[in-house]
């Protein structure tokens, strides 16, 4: 299959430009390049025959830089821990959502990330990063770094992050050695934000000639349609593929999208310690991204019932939902300038603690006692016992965990449906 940049990679028809959802059809691949199959095939290929020796030469050269790409070259197919036809037109497709210049796909959302932090982070440096982070990630960074000699300085998401990120920075020690700022925003899985454009006005100022400070945004919550985190500022936004992007519970993928530079930088790092996913997980997501903005529009019309529901419900205490944010909301301006939409997670605390909460979760029959989030069925589960277990019980209250918490990813149901099986479910509390 040889892809022609220039042919390829049309956005618009004349003067028309495109919307990404109508490029999400064919954007990156042409079926004269397989027979005229109208969709891409799965190449299911450990390794690729050379046309000749000078170009095997020649790809090996480019892939491991001792030589660079022309003007709109692909790296050659080579062997598929490198690159895969599916990926590449993944990729391609990946960038149009965040407008990015390229993307990195990976075998998870945490392969993503680490990948991401192995690329840029170096003994010495510090991680400043928001709370609370997914579980995952959380272990991660506090965890698994500084036994790499990476020192990582928390603050909260909310609208008490900026003070305590100046705080910290006043200590010269460590503001001289940060490399990356990490944000998960909307948090997982409070819902608070945080100011993506605080956080890139912060990097740029701890940036010197010799040594860039990296911004990534984890936007898992609310996906590539509600938050465009580049637009802020971002250099790189992350993504766990898991969740909406593949959108149906049936695959593990990560990515990340930026510049090329930092991008060239992630894929040979991806290269080396062997993070991509399979040519079968590429081909998956390529399916879903067909169906990925009328998925997340439905679920976010049902969360916006359910929010509503257990708003009013008396045994519900709080529900943290982006849609419910108030004017009077110390995170409202927030929320207005930098979300599209409020999406679909949905967090409240029922009346009472973890019995309570378990006996919620156990009496579900529509909703899937499950961790996860993003696919088109609804799932509900105990961040404090589940997804975020990890992280000390004096750290989850800090960062609003609480033992009555409960965290529901919103599917494609209908809401009427939805609201009954919570309604009975909280009958039991």
């Amino acid at each position: 299959m040889v892809r022609n940049k220039p042919e390829y990679t049309r956005r618009e028809i004349g003067d028309h430009k495109l919307r990404p959802e109508s490029l999400m059809m064919g954007y990156g691949y042409r079926p004269g390049w397989s027979e005229g199959s109208i969709k891409c095939p799965i190449f299911q290929t450990s390794t690729f025959a050379f046309e000749s020796a000078e170009d095997g030469k020649h790809f090996f050269a480019v892939a491991y830089g001792l030589e660079e790409k022309k003007p709109r070259e692909s790296l050659g197919l080579i062997y598929s821990r490198l690159n895969n036809p599916d990926l590449e037109i993944l990729e391609d497709r990946l960038t149009l959502w965040d407008d990015a210049e390229a993307a990195s796909v990976h075998a998870s959302g945490m392969a993503a990330i680490a990948t991401t932090a192995l690329t840029f982070l170096r003994p010495g440096d510090v991680l400043l990063h928001s709370e609370p982070l997914y579980g995952g990630t959380e272990h991660l960074f506090t965890q698994v770094l500084p036994e790499f000699g990476i020192d990582v300085v928390g603050f909260p998401a909310g609208p008490s992050g900026p003070g305590v990120v100046e705080d910290a920075l006043s200590d010269k020690s460590v503001a001289e050695r940060v490399r990356m700022i990490f944000v998960e925003t909307p948090a997982n899985p409070t819902n608070d934000l945080v100011d993506i454009s605080f956080c890139a006005r912060v990097a740029r100022r701890l940036s010197k000639d010799d040594r860039r400070v990296v911004l990534a945004v984890d936007n898992t919550f609310l996906g590539p349609l509600f938050q465009h985190p580049l637009q802020f500022g971002a250099d790189l936004v992350i993504y766990s593929a898991t969740k909406f992007i593949g959108g149906h519970s049936d695959l593990i993928a990560g990515a990340v999208l930026g510049p090329e530079d930092l991008i060239h930088r992630i894929l040979g790092m991806r290269t080396f310690i062997g993070t991509a996913p399979d040519a079968w997980t590429g081909w998956l997501i390529l399916r879903s991204l067909e169906t990925l903005k009328m998925r997340m529009t439905a679920m976010m019309k049902n969360a916006r019932y359910v929010a509503d529901f257990l708003a009013e419900h008396p045994k519900v205490d709080n529900v943290h939902y982006l849609g419910r944010i108030s004017e009077d909301d110390t995170q409202f301006e927030l929320y207005r300038r930098q979300c599209v939409a409020p999406g679909s997670m949905v967090s409240f605390e029922v009346h009472g603690g973890e019995v309570e909460a378990f006996r919620f979760l156990n009496a579900l029959q529509l909703i899937h006692l499950a961790v996860s989030l993003g696919g088109t069925e609804s799932l509900a589960q105990h961040p404090a016992t589940m997804t975020h277990a990890d992280v000390p019980v004096e750290g989850q209250l800090r960062m609003g965990i609480t033992p009555a918490l409960v965290r529901l990813s919103i599917g494609v149901e209908h809401p009427d449906d939805l609201i009954a099986d919570l309604d009975q479910a909280l009958a039991t509390v």
